[in-house]
């Protein structure tokens, strides 16, 4: 599966099939939620956070490809992300596109 944030792949000719997306929402355990509270005293990059988002558009992009291969696509193109907090601690991501077959 080719994944692109292009509305195009060099040399391939194109056929839509739809959209398709993927989402998640992930938290992060109280226990790590209390030591990033304390990371912003001092500043620097929250790496729990971080850990937590990277985790949840790798699960979000699964998910879209998962969708994206029900219809036997062999690409997704103009791939997005979105990302909202849902709570304190809690993000929701997710990833959408457009499946696309090749023709010759």
């Amino acid at each position: 599966m080719i994944l692109v944030n292009t509305d195009y792949i060099s040399g391939k000719n194109l056929e839509m099939l739809g959209l398709v997306k993927g989402s998640t929402i992930q938290s992060k355990n109280i226990g790590k939620d209390i030591t990033q509270s304390f990371k912003t005293l001092v500043g620097g990059e929250l790496n729990a956070y971080n850990e937590m988002m990277n985790e949840a558009r790798a699960l979000a992009t699964k998910r879209m490809v998962e969708e994206a291969e029900t219809l036997e696509a062999d690409a997704i193109v103009n791939i997005r992300y979105s990302s909202s907090a849902i709570m304190q601690g809690a993000a929701e991501v997710i990833a959408y596109g457009t499946a696309v077959k090749f023709i010759e």
